[in-house]
């Protein structure tokens, strides 16, 4: 069984924004599932053959997206190697892509939350957003919304994810890697 988790923030006027890259990435895989309010936050189960994933929206806001893990990952007992959180990154240009497992949080609350509740060895697809150039402009930078041709490279970014995920599943993380890392 496995975990993705997209991070973001709950409410509508949030819905477009930069740091709710983790949500829309959800939305975009898998769009016609319906969640459910369960384990603080937007909970639905798929089927990936023969492997049941599950997705999660937490809606305890960003800072406190380990609570939400914690309890899922706790009541379905999901080793860390198979949490994938998926999150906006602002060292890395818009759509650019890197997957990782474990390292450091670069400042990222939410990361920093996940990691205080169920340690640092879990995989993080990082999605680029991009840095506004002066981190006085961080926070108001990551809650606002992608430029038109900022949001095409994301979809871009969000297929090219989407259309190599069946290696996470067959639990080929470097071939998964390896296609999807350093692209735009």
């Amino acid at each position: 069984m496995f975990l993705f988790a997209g991070l973001g923030n709950p409410g509508h006027r949030y819905d477009k924004n930069r740091h709710n890259i983790g949500f829309n990435f959800l939305d975009h895989c898998y769009p016609n599932i319906s969640y459910k309010n369960k384990f603080k936050g937007l909970f639905a189960e798929n089927m990936n053959k023969k492997e049941k994933l599950f997705l999660l929206k937490p809606m305890t806001f960003m800072n406190l997206s380990g609570e939400a893990i914690l309890e899922i990952k706790n009541f379905f007992k999901i080793d860390n190697n198979n949490i994938f959180i998926i999150h906006d990154d602002l060292d890395l240009s818009v759509g650019k892509i890197k997957i990782k497992n474990g390292g450091s949080n670069g400042g990222h609350n939410g990361l920093e939350s996940i990691s205080d509740k169920i340690g640092n060895d879990y995989n993080r697809i990082r999605i680029g957003i991009g840095h506004p150039g002066d981190k006085n402009l961080v926070e108001s930078y990551v809650l606002s919304n992608f430029k038109k041709d900022e949001y095409n490279m994301i979809k871009n970014c969000f297929l090219n994810i989407q259309k190599n995920l069946e290696l996470i599943f067959s639990k080929d993380f470097d071939e998964f890697s390896s296609k999807v890392n350093n692209t735009l």
